[in-house]
């Protein structure tokens, strides 16, 4: 067996490293991913490791989630995909539950730091392309200038990176006058970054991130914040309106998406609806189990031949909740949605204000992006959900 000290070092530096190599490759991210699960399941301690498991909700809700998907394999048709499904869903069963009986609270502002210098290098990177000071490479192009991940998951980390800064700017007030300007200049030159790559649904959870950011700093002001909130959003809309033309461009998809809907039904908006509608007539014939972890595909197709067959079939309802009630019913929604609600919950009751603040943000942010996507089938962003799960949640009463 490993000595417990060294053990529990090595658990860090593994930790550390996962925080900076999630947002930059999946290949490094599952090697450390990989490397702690087998650490962890050889190390021995087991029953400590159980009972700490066991405690609690949040852990508990997200196995039986996970195991949800394994009996709902009983009544699906297509196995092969449903085990596909399944094996997406294995974060829930071992990596959350893993990470988080080895994190360290101690250590969680190097898990932070750590995982900002990896956006930071992705930042100044996606400018680089941009800027046509490099060419462009893997998923960036000059117009939309993400390198290491699509648009669709850049975003939204980014945002979620944007909060954290924001808030050590907000309600760090031992950060010294170096550190605030430091900040700030990061804060801005990420939110620029966000207006000139082209994830609408991390644009929308960046508002959000400004929204909840205020309203924690003026708890106690709701109609303030309110105001705040108005002004904010709407200067920095009209100014990234007006100055970013991949912006423009999205937002005006947008509304002509939407005006056109019935006509044009193949672009990025109005297929998701169509997603969403031919799902619900599958959806309300299957409403208390869904139809099976594995027949998304084929349900959708024989609902999509008869009303829209002129739109791509899909595997992926790119929503969420769609996915989970098709595939699980109102079971496997209400087990989902304990997760959240276990974390919001055990957010309140932590006095430590980086931990409260960001463990309320965190669920609340996938809640909103998740009706626009399945971010928790996404490999970086799934796995930005888990790790900061992991340690946000761990150990509240004596936070």
């Amino acid at each position: 067996m490993f000595k417990q000290f060294s053990l529990k070092t090595t658990y860090q530096y593994l930790l550390i490293a996962l925080a900076f190599l999630m947002p930059i490759t999946v290949a490094g991210a599952n090697l450390i991913v990989v490397s702690i699960c087998l650490l962890w399941i050889f190390s021995g301690n087991y029953k400590f490791k159980y009972n700490q498991i066991i405690s609690s909700k949040l852990m508990l809700a997200s196995i039986a989630f996970f195991f949800l998907h394994v009996i709902g394999l009983i009544w699906t048709e297509d196995l092969t995909w449903g085990l596909h499904i399944v094996h997406k869903m294995w974060y829930f069963l071992l990596l959350l539950p893993v990470l988080h009986s080895v994190v360290s609270r101690k250590d969680l502002k190097y898990y932070i730091y750590s995982f900002l210098l990896a956006i930071a290098l992705t930042e100044v990177i996606s400018y680089a392309v941009w800027l046509e000071v490099i060419p462009p490479f893997k998923n960036a192009t000059a117009a939309n200038p993400t390198p290491f991940m699509s648009h669709i998951s850049y975003n939204p980390i980014l945002a979620f990176a944007i909060y954290l800064v924001l808030h050590e700017i907000f309600f760090n007030y031992k950060l010294k006058k170096a550190e605030v300007f430091f900040y700030s200049f990061f804060s801005v030159s990420m939110s620029i970054n966000m207006f000139i790559t082209g994830g609408r649904a991390g644009q929308v959870m960046f508002f959000a991130v400004l929204s909840i950011l205020i309203f924690q700093y003026f708890n106690s002001q709701k109609f303030k914040a309110v105001v705040i909130i108005l002004i904010v959003s709407s200067t920095i809309f009209f100014t990234a309106y007006q100055s970013s033309n991949m912006f423009l461009t999205r937002v005006n998809n947008v509304i002509t998406d939407i005006q056109n809907y019935e006509v044009n039904k193949n672009t990025s908006i109005g297929l998701r609806v169509s997603f969403a509608i031919n799902s619900w007539e599958v959806i309300s014939s299957n409403p208390i189990i869904g139809v099976g972890t594995g027949d998304f595909p084929s349900e959708y197709q024989k609902v999509n031949m008869k009303n829209t067959p002129e739109l791509p079939n899909a595997t992926n309802p790119h929503n969420m909740y769609v996915l989970v009630l098709m595939q699980l019913g109102i079971v496997g929604l209400i087990s989902f949605l304990l997760i959240f609600y276990y974390q919001i919950k055990l957010s309140f009751a932590s006095k430590n204000l980086l931990i409260k603040n960001t463990g309320i943000a965190l669920p609340v942010l996938f809640l909103l992006i998740m009706l626009s996507d399945s971010y928790l089938l996404g490999h970086y962003t799934s796995l930005v959900y888990i790790f900061f799960s992991s340690f946000l949640y761990k150990d509240f009463e004596k936070s």
